[in-house]
């Protein structure tokens, strides 16, 4: 039997029903013969055990949470096909999805990850494709967002443009990526210092230094739930959002002089992250009242 030539990996948490709707979505996105791996960080197995056995997906539990880059790393070891597919357990493939972007990154060579338009449930477009963060419009896009969406920083960060053709940006979502393996082994994976949240903006970085290229390709759509963890647990999901986006930046600004700007920018996201978990947890508490 011929090895599959593409691998598709998905970590999971303690999912729901939303795992077996992703599970099912798989045979109508691609015709070509693929694999799914199902890397477990959770406790609660039932779900996890019933869709392996009914769509013949491989099981990895490592044991301990190994966090989302370091589980996909783990899932997508030792594959000798072309193509990893890095998917959410809370996505839908649309039909001929897969095959649409992997047929429009024969004319990228370079390109090394490529990434679907991305809807939610209700049919907006979730900016998957975006720049990478810097201080002036990093900062534009944290102090501005929340009470100005369409602010000239936020639409820069936010760069993809919906309609159109594929074309290359600084980095994508890590919710659907299709990635090629040499590019994957190139850059090393995923950077498990990272356990959650920017480890795809890091990955963009990385494949940028190492020579590929990353490419938003709309005409391949998914549609995303946005993440039922965020719903049940969003203050500490912001906490954890805004630490490792102090993590990423120490990366950017690495310089030895550029010491004070970490720190500062380290207060700044600490400030802002409580700032807006403990109001997130204050509606909560007099929501239930």
């Amino acid at each position: 039997m011929n090895t599959p030539q593409i691998r598709i990996v998905t970590v999971t948490f303690n999912p729901g029903d939303e795992l077996r709707t992703f599970a099912a979505s798989l045979s109508d996105a691609t015709l070509a013969p693929y694999e799914l791996v199902i890397v477990d960080n959770g406790k609660e197995s039932e779900v996890v055990d019933a869709v392996v056995e009914e769509f013949g997906a491989i099981l990895i539990r490592p044991g301990v949470n190994r966090g989302y880059g370091g589980a996909v790393n783990l899932g997508a070891a030792h594959f000798c096909g072309e193509w990893i597919v890095v998917a959410n357990p809370d996505l839908m493939f649309e039909p001929g999805c897969l095959d649409a972007v992997i047929e429009s990154a024969q004319g990228w060579p370079r390109g090394g990850a490529f990434g679907p338009l991305i809807r939610t449930p209700e049919g907006e477009i979730y900016p998957s494709a975006r720049r990478f963060p810097r201080l002036v419009s990093g900062a534009g896009h944290a102090l501005l967002a929340e009470v100005w969406q369409e602010n000239p920083f936020s639409r820069a960060y936010r760069e993809n443009a919906a309609t159109g053709m594929a074309h290359a940006v600084d980095w994508l979502s890590g919710a659907c990526l299709i990635m090629r393996r040499e590019a994957f082994d190139a850059v090393g994976g995923f950077d498990d210092s990272y356990f959650m949240f920017f480890e795809d903006t890091q990955l963009g970085e990385d494949l940028r230094a190492a020579g590929w290229q990353s490419v938003f390709v709309p005409e391949g759509e998914v549609v995303h739930e946005q993440g039922t963890s965020w719903q049940s647990r969003p203050a500490q999901m912001l906490r954890a959002h805004h630490a490792s986006a102090a993590h990423y930046l120490d990366g950017i600004y690495n310089r030895p002089w550029q010491a004070p700007l970490r720190g500062l920018l380290h207060a700044g996201l600490y400030i802002r992250g409580e700032l807006r978990a403990r109001f997130l947890q204050r509606g909560k508490t007099v929501g239930q009242k």
